[in-house]
């Protein structure tokens, strides 16, 4: 296990105790936290159009990732409904990302966009530079919108101590998971 180590989410996927690495923190109130991340991929290409190469970006693909060497839980209180709620955390990054991601590629596709440089090769290398952090002012802003749906999600559940909101988002959760 390498020092990037990260936990992809998927269908399949379930969160275990012994995922959580970093040591619990006594003078936090949490039994837990789960720290959920997002990464993203994408294409760039471009093209000359009237003597300036233009660029275009494809293929923008987000992925929520749990990071256990930043994620602890205080072992005297694990429990089943405990990480079953800390799974919830994770699982609502990923219903962010699925509600929100057409939205964001949309902001992108079929659209072409100006690049900087004094040649053809500086052109092509600043589009890939550009363009990633053309991507990730806008990740930034799927990630504001996750954590502005955590904070409601832990208040809304009283850290999961809420049994029947708690069912509610476990069921969303489920729901989630079926294959289409």
């Amino acid at each position: 296990m390498g020092e990037n180590h990260v936990l992809e989410w998927n269908d399949d996927f379930f969160l275990n105790w012994s995922d959580f690495k970093a040591e619990s923190n006594p003078a936090v109130f949490e039994d837990s936290h789960s720290t959920v991340k997002y990464r993203f991929t994408w294409t760039v290409s471009s093209d000359k159009i009237e003597d300036q190469i233009m660029f275009l970006i494809h293929d923008i693909n987000i992925f929520a990732e749990f990071h256990p060497l930043l994620s602890w839980v205080r072992f005297s209180q694990s429990n089943h409904s405990l990480l079953k709620h800390e799974q919830g955390v994770f699982d609502l990054a990923e219903l962010v990302k699925r509600e929100n991601l057409n939205a964001l590629q949309d902001v992108f596709y079929n659209k072409q966009f100006p690049t900087r440089g004094k040649n053809e090769q500086q052109q092509k290398q600043f589009a890939k530079e550009d363009s990633g952090k053309m991507i990730a002012k806008e990740v930034e802003k799927l990630e504001k919108i996750y954590e502005k749906k955590c904070q409601e999600y832990l208040e809304e559940t009283d850290f999961g101590q809420n049994n029947e909101v708690q069912a509610k988002y476990d069921s969303m959760f489920e729901k989630l998971r079926q294959k289409l």
